[in-house]
């Protein structure tokens, strides 16, 4: 399927991407998603109001990135109560696959953006920076678990142990890469400092 500016390329919400992989992983309606949304990304990516589960539903629905499912697929109980459930369409995978990618060269330019717009600082500046950004990391270390909790490995979402500790490595590692860099963009700043003035 290829995507135009009204498909997957032009989505910039956040909240529609999650639902999106939300229904990748199982087809659902509203209120379970909103329930899902909450347990899966509550820790990352905040809901101002469940009513963005539902706008992010029909915004995904009119890019053909998702579609309801016939009611002949529905639970018996399900057809008590109707309401639309939704699956992702084959063009929903492929994008949310290339979101995926995306979205980590935009984590890698934004690293390379810090990097060069530090330098623009007197070396001094910069280190006072570097000690901010290098508490804030200490921070986030000790409020993010590091490995899963002991619930996320019998979840009934079959994902949520393997996401728990995939997420879990994640933090552990990026947090020791952004120290390596912290103590290396140091060295350097302290060498810097040392050999010439400060601006004016």
């Amino acid at each position: 399927m290829i995507l135009t500016d009204r498909g997957a390329s032009a989505m910039r919400s956040p909240v529609s991407w999650a639902v999106l992989g939300l229904l990748i992983e199982r087809p659902g309606y509203g209120y379970d998603l909103v329930q899902r949304f909450e347990r899966t990304y509550g820790d990352a990516l905040e809901l101002s109001t469940p009513s963005q589960i539902y706008a992010a539903l029909k915004g995904l629905e009119q890019r053909s990135l998702i579609e309801q499912l016939p009611p002949d697929d529905a639970s018996p109980e399900e057809l008590r109560q109707p309401r639309p459930r939704y699956r992702a369409t084959e063009g929903g995978l492929e994008g949310y696959q290339d979101w995926l990618i995306a979205q980590a060269h935009e984590e890698r330019r934004r690293s390379r953006l810090f990097a060069r717009q530090i330098v623009v600082l007197e070396p001094r500046a910069a280190l006072t920076v570097i000690e901010r950004y290098e508490q804030a990391c200490l921070e986030e270390a000790k409020r993010t678990p590091i490995g899963p909790a002991e619930d996320s490995l019998s979840a009934v979402d079959g994902g949520s142990g393997l996401a728990a500790r995939l997420s879990g490595e994640e933090d552990r590692l990026a947090v020791g890469a952004r120290l390596a860099w912290i103590e290396y963009a140091r060295r350097e700043l302290k060498a810097l400092a040392v050999g010439r003035s400060p601006r004016r």
